[in-house]
């Protein structure tokens, strides 16, 4: 899908490029006034990195992607438009994502490994980004203006910001009760620790691209509705605290305070095969550092035309008065 979501996009550009080279005479007309939407959204949310999956070999996108991940998210837009064929715009959204090792689907094959792993995690997520909606089949319309009851398929890429903050679940061996612990802090691959001068500790705002498709529905010259999907492209393979391998657990009790360090004990290895024949050991594989973690959405936009109820409308409401005596 991720292949299939860039192919669109490109294909998006090539026409609207195509389409505006071909169409410079209504180009000028589309153009003339800059109108604004505004709205909210809301849709789920889905983790695709390390944790949990599908059987057979683990891949980095939907093919590992479990349902029961699924988190709601939401948010606020503005957009301005320079053009019918164009949009600039600006989003904040809020959500979150999760993973587990106990979610993963099994049949005996290469994720009895992660099965066994027994990781999990959850974050919170606040996102902003900024970025341009295209919308080629404008450059098809007859009459672009006269937007009520038209159905415009569009392609969306940009660029944001998102912070995060990984927590696993802990058990207590003493009271058995559970909490969510912050796994940043127990440093549970090593990142920061002399031992593994290549494993940074990762920060925890990062930035993001997001790129998908969508398709508008004009209910009114005023009122619409959008479903998108929208991946977003990170930068960081540690939304989910899993990346490399498996670290000597005493480093734990060498740089950190020993309440901390037993907790990072605990964390860093959650196999229930933990000191027994297949457990996993140092060095061992824990996460895939090749591919970055990403996520995405998949939202319904609710969206107001602000200023007229059109676009003529619009441009007339800009004028000024005429005196009739």
């Amino acid at each position: 899908m991720k292949q299939c979501l860039h192919s669109l996009l490109r294909k998006c550009v090539f026409i609207a490029t195509l389409l505006f080279a071909l169409n410079i005479p209504s180009f000028s007309q589309l153009s003339s006034g800059t109108y604004f939407d505004a709205g909210i959204t809301v849709g789920p949310m889905g983790f695709l990195g390390d944790l949990g999956g599908n059987y057979g070999k683990g891949t980095g996108f939907v093919k590992d992607y479990n349902l029961k991940t699924t988190k709601l998210s939401y948010g606020i837009y503005a957009t301005a438009y320079p053009a019918e064929w164009l949009g600039i715009r600006l989003a904040l959204n809020f959500g979150g994502l999760n993973g587990s090792d106990a979610n993963t689907n099994v049949k005996g094959g290469e994720e009895e490994s992660r099965k066994n792993r027994n990781l999990d995690f959850r974050s919170n997520i606040q996102e902003a980004f900024i970025g341009g909606e295209l919308y080629p089949t404008v450059f098809l319309e007859n009459d672009p203006t006269d937007i009520q009851g038209r159905l415009r398929p569009y392609g969306i890429i940009g660029i944001g910001v998102f912070h995060f903050n990984p927590q696993g679940s802990y058990t207590d061996p003493n009271t058995h009760t559970t909490s969510w612990v912050n796994l940043r802090d127990l440093h549970t691959e090593g990142e920061g620790f002399p031992e593994y001068p290549d494993r940074k500790e990762y920060a925890l705002t990062q930035l993001n691209i997001p790129m998908g498709i969508g398709v508008k529905y004009y209910f009114s010259n005023s009122v619409n509705i959008s479903f998108e999907i929208i991946h977003r492209k990170t930068f960081t393979d540690y939304i989910d605290d899993v990346s490399t391998n498996f670290v000597d657990p005493s480093l734990f009790y060498k740089y950190l305070p020993a309440a901390t360090a037993k907790i990072a004990d605990e964390m860093s290895n959650k196999s229930p095969l933990r000191g027994q024949p297949g457990a996993y050991n140092v060095g061992d594989k824990r996460g895939n550092p090749n591919q970055n973690d990403a996520y995405f959405t998949a939202g319904f936009k609710l969206g107001i035309r602000l200023g007229a109820g059109s676009e003529r409308q619009w441009r007339n409401s800009t004028r000024c008065p005429v005196l009739r005596f």
